[in-house]
């Protein structure tokens, strides 16, 4: 009991420092860099690895998108269609576009794969096919604009509706820098729209009007080395023209293991395609992207300490941070300057092992993010340790012949020689008994102290406050189940962070000359 109450003190003595440590505001980190001179009326630069902007003007004024609208148009397909099911082309599809507007000769009755109508809509911006695809997709354009609304919600727009799938002019159409950035943001991290966006050309099928087929070329000159505009690095893009809307761009591009996106909306001719260089050399002369596993010691060493103040980890292993997860900050500054702040609000967006979030601010600017997850191949090594070593029997036996309470037997397997999943869940359950508080040990607390009782307190507080709304209830039994599964208390878990953190600190004032370039 002893131990317990042990534990339960220095985790809610050592509490308050830990808390305080992820508040306190990094010291002489740089300014961040200041952006070039852009003559679009709106426009932005944001890193697409960790939506961090850059740089930005008038982001979240509204424009009018024009033909960049199909970036989106192309993202939903993408997420609702197999790329090869069969379009046909109505009357409304093909004669439902303003006179002269970009084409790629289909007519009605004419029948294409979906992989022909996106790459129809992305590289020769072909209205006929954002009608098309609509219509394949909800049944009629009009749907389909509910629909683009309901998505653009869900990435985060809030100055954004859509009234079509091309972008011809409406007045209820429309957008701002930010939104459609991080539409950008999403459709360029989607393989497949990565990968019809980036191409330099494509063959279309015969049909009706084009016996021989027809050969289709991206509008982006950026993307093109026949043209003065030429950037090397450019993925794709989409560009767009109205007479309301003024030229409008979409760019994303990749060096040195950083992937940016610019928006221009309400450009000028050739402006804009200078707008968008100036704006990507700016990001890539400027700025690093850093992969936070490979720099984050303060979590990372939890994975290597079994022991400190009297608390154990048998399993350390069992926690890992994502081996992917970027932070983006300026050249100038190093890794030590951007501010950690641990958060336990993890949404069903986030990696499915969550237990914590890491948010990384550089002066007050979010600038990416990493995880703490339950590392999954610790279980299955075990699972399969078990198996093999787990014999079908009706009994288990002691060494001396007698037998054992079938509760101490090993669990069976399936006939695949793999668990069930209800005796999966039973195991990681066990493995956890050895770190359960028994109630009595809360109750002994209170006779511990006055320094105590207002450590629990506040740490009762801060703790549970999150706990008010329902969905944070949810989320929580769900890392708890996590951490569970883990074998790791959370006791255990908060104590060694809280240390580890404090001897990370003081090795980084000794070593403050050091910067990262």
């Amino acid at each position: 009991m002893t131990q317990y109450i042990k534990k339960i003190c220095i985790f809610f003595l050592c509490l308050p420092f830990f808390v305080s440590s992820f508040t306190g505001t990094s010291l002489g980190a740089a300014d961040w860099p200041s952006g070039p001179s852009v003559q679009a009326q709106g426009a932005i630069l944001m890193d697409a690895d960790t939506g961090t902007v850059l740089w930005g003007q008038n982001i979240h004024n509204q424009y009018f998108p024009a033909s960049i609208t199909k970036v989106m148009t192309a993202l939903l397909v993408i997420e609702t269609c197999s790329l090869d099911e069969t379009v046909t082309f109505s009357h409304n599809a093909v004669f439902n576009v303003e006179s002269g507007s970009s084409n790629a000769g289909i007519n009605e009755g004419d029948k294409l794969s979906v992989r022909d109508c996106l790459y129809a809509l992305l590289l020769k911006s072909a209205n006929e096919s954002a009608n098309a695809l609509a219509e394949h997709v909800a049944g009629s354009t009009e749907a389909f604009a509910d629909m683009m609304n309901v998505r653009a919600k869900e990435l985060g727009c809030t100055n954004t509706h859509f009234s079509n799938p091309s972008g011809l002019n409406n007045p209820e159409h429309y957008t701002s820098p930010y939104d459609m950035a991080l539409i950008a943001r999403a459709a360029f991290n989607n393989p497949i729209f990565e990968d019809i966006d980036s191409s330099t050309f494509y063959k279309l099928p015969p049909n009706s009007i084009n016996k021989e087929g027809l050969t289709i070329y991206p509008g982006h000159k950026m993307m093109r080395k026949s043209t003065p505009f030429y950037y090397p690095g450019i993925i794709g893009g989409k560009t767009g023209y109205t007479t309301l809307a003024g030229n409008t761009l979409i760019t994303c591009a990749e060096k040195n293991g950083m992937k940016l996106i610019t928006i221009i909306l309400k450009g000028s001719t050739p402006q804009y395609w200078t707008d968008t260089k100036n704006l990507l050399d700016f990001g890539f002369t400027n700025f690093v992207s850093l992969k936070a596993a490979d720099y984050e010691k303060t979590y990372s060493s939890i994975t290597s300490d079994l022991n400190f103040s009297g608390l154990s980890i048998t399993r350390p292993e069992a926690l890992i941070l994502d081996p992917d997860s970027r932070i983006i900050l300026p050249k100038t500054a190093d890794f030590s300057d951007a501010k950690a702040e641990l958060s336990y609000d993890i949404s069903s967006g986030d990696p499915p092992n969550s237990i914590a979030k890491i948010n990384y601010r550089y002066n007050d600017r979010v600038v990416g993010c990493t995880f703490l997850e339950v590392n999954d191949a610790l279980f299955q090594n075990k699972e399969a340790e078990t198996s093999i070593a787990t014999a079908p029997q009706a009994e288990t036996y002691s060494g001396s012949g007698e037998a054992l309470d079938p509760s101490a037997a090993q669990t069976s397997v399936t006939p695949s020689g793999k668990r069930s999943e209800k005796e999966t869940e039973d195991y990681r359950e066990k493995a956890l008994r050895p770190f359960e508080i028994p109630l009595t040990a809360w109750l002994i607390l209170g006779s511990v102290g006055a320094i105590t009782v207002i450590g629990c307190a506040a740490a009762f507080f801060i703790y549970w406050k999150h706990k008010e709304a329902q969905d944070f209830l949810i989320r929580r039994e769900q890392r708890m189940k996590r951490l569970r599964d883990s074998g790791v208390s959370a006791d255990e878990f908060n104590s060694i962070l809280e240390q580890r953190r404090s001897s990370y600190s003081s090795k980084r004032k000794r070593r403050r000359g050091g910067r990262f370039r």
